[in-house]
């Protein structure tokens, strides 16, 4: 499985350094070449089953690190837009309001490890804030990802520190609306329950 980078136009980030983006860029590489080493050694005959499984579970988690960086850096950037209104009406029966939701949204972003994610679950047809504290640990099947954010150390370290809370506040200014209502447009609209 060869994956192509991406590219992403870091412009329209405002509050983050260009170097911050780069250097967490340079990760998002890494875990690509970490996915394509992977899958060569799982076509080794000479595994044990220890190793094999070691294998499979670097698989999951470079992917899943891929996709998952992906989405956020597409989700990253400032928009003039907003919620859409389809999005916004779920937002406000969901979690109450759209504060309920961010504050909800941001709160999940301050106790996890790894990533907080908006989806839409097929299964309860709801909106929901994940917490996964591993690129493959927390994810929920059957859920639409609408948006990503990055609170591993990489995402903010060398813009802040330690303090997350600062990161949270300039990612809450980054939102770029416009891919998340894309992704919500994508949604099945025969799976979609208002």
């Amino acid at each position: 499985m060869a994956v192509i980078p991406k590219k992403f136009n870091f412009a329209e980030v405002k509050g983050i350094t260009e170097n911050q983006l780069t250097q967490h860029y340079q990760l998002y590489l890494g875990y690509i070449a970490l996915l394509g080493n992977v899958m060569n050694s799982l076509l080794s005959k000479e595994l044990t089953a220890y190793e094999y499984r070691g294998l499979k579970d670097g698989e999951s988690y470079s992917l899943d690190g891929i996709v998952l960086h992906e989405l956020y850096f597409s989700n990253l950037g400032q928009s003039p837009i907003e919620p859409a209104c389809q999005l916004l009406e779920l937002i406000k029966r969901d979690f109450g309001s759209y504060k309920a939701w961010l504050n909800d949204f941001i709160r999940t972003g301050k106790v996890a490890r790894g990533w907080a994610v908006l989806a839409y679950a097929y299964r309860d047809n709801r909106l929901h804030n994940f917490m996964q504290d591993a690129h493959n640990v927390g994810v929920v099947w059957q859920a639409w990802p609408l948006l990503v954010l990055d609170v591993y150390e990489h995402a903010y370290m060398i813009d802040f520190g330690i303090d997350k809370e600062k990161y949270l506040e300039v990612f809450k200014q980054n939102i770029n609306w416009s891919v998340v209502n894309k992704r919500f447009y994508e949604l099945s609209p025969f799976s979609l329950k208002y």
